[in-house]
């Protein structure tokens, strides 16, 4: 059996999946990055090899993608993280045709083909308004654990507009909401559905083309599903991979590299240290 990997070093979690010749995803991994990138790129890929039971050995390619994809120095290779969240969002849900990804520091809205083959791309480069970011600003503003922050936001009936537009502010509006008497499931509601408008906004300049799935660490915010689902006025594709999008995707490129008949490489843990 051939394996390859994919591991996906992003601002505030690393991602590893392992693969079989089928597609098939034999092992996972999700951590936080921290300061040592290079260690949280190791670790993940160790996660990921031991929940599969798979040797070392035995993954013949890995591909580096996200912010950290050089940091992966036991890597073969290393690919953007764009093309492996286009890659991985096709294989998922083959009729997908656009793509948005959402993680701590950006958003990205990606329009693909049938193959999975980046059309378009655009990105908020100048602000984290409209990211993970912004949330985890919201979250300390009202001591509220990320995890829960969607939950209690669906919890609104008349949210707040969220006026600013730069994460350094955030929670100092937040705050100032709450100092007003405002209902923290109304300022989390109206967070929220300022953060769908930016992204929807980033989706719009690449063109909306049914279907939409949704990928990065955001997607499993239950709140953040719902407030682009209204602002696009139609579903979204989500799943348990969906966190996994990229990591996935680099690791459908790395099986690429393996059946095209390339010589694997050895890495051993000295060369990875």
């Amino acid at each position: 059996m051939a394996y390859a990997a994919g591991v996906d070093v992003g601002s505030t979690q690393t991602k590893a999946v392992v693969i079989d010749e089928h597609r098939n995803i034999v092992g996972r991994s999700l951590i936080d990055t921290g300061a040592n990138v290079v260690k949280a790129a190791e670790s993940s890929f160790v996660a990921a090899l031991a929940q599969g039971g798979i040797d070392e050995e035995e993954v013949e390619y890995v591909i580096g993608t996200g912010y950290g994809r050089y940091r992966v120095t036991f890597g073969n290779s290393q690919i953007t993280e764009i093309s492996c969240h286009g890659r991985g969002a096709v294989h998922l849900f083959p009729e997908t045709r656009t793509v948005v990804d959402m993680g701590g520091q950006d958003t990205k809205a990606i329009s693909v083909n049938a193959q999975g083959e980046i059309v378009d791309f655009c990105m908020n480069d100048k602000c984290a308004a409209g990211t993970g970011r912004f949330l985890g600003a919201a979250a300390a503003a009202l001591d509220i654990p990320l995890d829960r922050l969607g939950p209690v936001s669906l919890q609104s009936r008349k949210p707040i507009k969220i006026t600013t537009t730069c994460t350094v502010f955030a929670e100092s509006e937040v705050l100032a909401w709450i100092g007003k008497g405002k209902k923290i499931e109304d300022i989390l509601w109206g967070v929220h559905k300022s953060i769908a408008a930016r992204s929807a906004g980033l989706m719009r300049r690449v063109g909306i083309d049914s279907e939409i799935t949704f990928s990065g660490g955001v997607s499993r915010n239950v709140g953040m599903v719902k407030a682009l689902e209204e602002r696009l006025e139609q579903p979204l594709n989500i799943s348990e991979e969906c966190h996994f999008m990229g990591a996935m995707g680099a690791a459908l490129f790395a099986l690429d590299h393996v059946e095209a008949g390339r010589a694997p490489v050895t890495r051993t843990a000295e060369a990875r240290s």
